[in-house]
């Protein structure tokens, strides 16, 4: 009788201690996996860097559509909108030769001409709009930046944009006053490569007389350039990891 309730005894022992070792086998196994986890998560939410191509080469970006301001009351439409390279050797309109056409921890400057606006109109009757550019206090810049989506940033220097309206009442809209300002939106890819820009503010200061709305403190632009690849025109401008 003895033997057999050591025997019973010692099986009820192995049987603890299997149950015990494979419980911690699975603790183990499942901390182990949510590590694994937690690494793939941590490295899939690190932006990628950014890289640019073809290196070297010059572009224009041309608005394949009106480009539309909206300042409290007003709304300020132009019907044609463009930063070319022409025949400009500097730096502007022009990708960063390598390995300048890379970062990998961010976004990639490409710096270009301010560009032109013409034929604006408002939807005031008698109030009509001209757009000034300038770069005086710095570049005009567009910051491309790979990732899911990929984004866009148009960069206006302290004071580069000048709206103002006449006629029916003549108020300056200055964008960016005190300091440069980001516009942000995204980068289009394909076989025809645009900035698209939708309803992004941009900080403004209106001055004029008494009717002018001064206390409008932000603006927004929406937009769409298309990028041409001008050095080669076969090529297509590509925005991609680093």
């Amino acid at each position: 009788m003895i033997n057999i309730f050591y025997a019973y005894a010692m099986k009820n022992t192995k049987m603890s201690r299997l149950a015990t070792s494979t419980l911690t086998s699975g603790v183990c196994l499942a901390l182990a996996g949510t590590a694994v986890l937690s690494l793939t998560e941590a490295h899939a939410a690190t932006p990628s860097g950014t890289s640019i191509s073809p290196a070297g080469h010059r572009l224009d970006a041309i608005a394949s559509g009106p480009v539309v301001f909206e300042a409290g009351p007003i709304t300020v439409t132009c019907a044609l909108s463009e930063s070319r390279a022409a025949s400009d050797t500097g730096v502007r309109n022009k990708i960063p030769d390598a390995p300048a056409n890379a970062n990998p921890k961010g976004a990639v400057a490409v710096r270009i001409k301010a560009p032109v606006f013409k034929d604006c109109t408002t939807d005031a009757p008698g109030l009509r709009a001209t757009v000034e550019t300038n770069e005086d206090h710095g570049p005009w810049q567009v910051l491309l930046r790979h990732g899911t989506p990929s984004t866009a940033q148009l960069s206006i220097p302290t004071n580069g944009f000048v709206l103002k309206t006449s006629g029916l009442l003549s108020c300056t809209a200055t964008v960016a006053p005190g300091k440069a300002a980001n516009v942000s939106g995204q980068w289009e890819a394909g076989a025809g490569p645009a900035v698209r820009i939708e309803g992004s503010q941009v900080p403004l200061k209106i001055e004029g007389p008494f009717l002018c709305p001064k206390s409008v403190t932000t603006a927004s632009i929406s937009a769409r350039y298309e990028v041409h690849d001008t050095t080669d025109t076969t090529r297509t401008i590509s925005v991609g990891p680093s």
